[in-house]
């Protein structure tokens, strides 16, 4: 029987060691990939792609990049989460395609004022932060915007390290999506960070434009999986209610 929400997050654990004996529904785990792209994102302009390994031979390079520690070198399946901010033009356009559909198609004078205001959103605002050359406008957009923020609130991170951050916040939403939906249905997972990145990228032959969020190892839980009681700091020391 399928968890709660709150038994799924007291259940998942970053498991180290999965038991070998133990295989997964990969069309189950594909349904939790699913329910990863329902996850919010920035702009709705959902800039991810997951990369879902279960070739074997594909796994044993991954293990290697991720420095075969155990989680991935004894990991059924991987999933790997992947930013690509580059597609943020293609996106937008179909979001605008989306937004004219869901709006009836019709001529450009007939838009109400609020269908307006949302086509011009992605036809004009995100172009204004996304686009970049160099990392030069980012910055000249900074100052802009640092200026303007004197005498008004305004969308400051408009660098390009700063969209970088916002595409890689978004596919860690979609990365706990996945990971509560494998944990709901009894599957373990672990979020590695330590990995060679450069070389993930090579084994599956992404484009330049696409970074590696994190990568996600499966399976069910060894009785030594989990490395000790769950520690958490004091609520206390981190939340402030004002």
């Amino acid at each position: 029987m399928e968890k709660t929400v709150t038994e799924a997050i007291i259940h998942r654990r970053s498991v180290r060691l999965f038991d070998p004996n133990a295989e997964l529904d990969t069309n189950a785990v594909r349904r939790c990939i699913e329910n990863a792209i329902l996850a919010p994102n920035s702009s709705n302009l959902q800039l991810w792609e997951f990369h879902h390994v279960i070739s074997k031979d594909k796994m044993k390079e991954l293990s290697a990049a991720c420095f075969d520690q155990p989680a991935a070198k004894t990991a059924k399946q991987l999933l790997v989460v992947v930013t690509r901010k580059d597609l943020w033009p293609k996106r937008a356009k179909a979001n605008i395609a989306f937004l004219k559909s869901a709006f009836g198609n019709k001529p450009d004078h007939e838009y109400t004022k609020r269908e307006k205001f949302a086509l011009g959103y992605y036809k004009k605002l995100i172009p204004t932060v996304y686009f970049d050359f160099l990392g030069i406008l980012g910055w000249l957009k900074y100052l802009f915007f640092q200026v303007a923020g004197l005498f008004k609130p305004v969308y400051r991170q408009v660098r390009n390290s700063d969209m970088r951050i916002v595409a890689h916040k978004s596919a860690a939403l979609a990365a706990q999506n996945f990971m509560m939906g494998m944990a709901a249905i009894g599957y373990d997972t672990c979020p590695m960070e330590g990995s060679d990145t450069l070389r993930i990228k090579k084994i599956l032959n992404l484009s330049r434009g696409a970074e590696i969020n994190m990568v996600i190892s499966c399976g069910i839980r060894d009785e030594k999986g989990v490395y000790g009681q769950r520690f958490r700091v004091p609520f206390k020391e981190t939340y402030f209610e004002h």
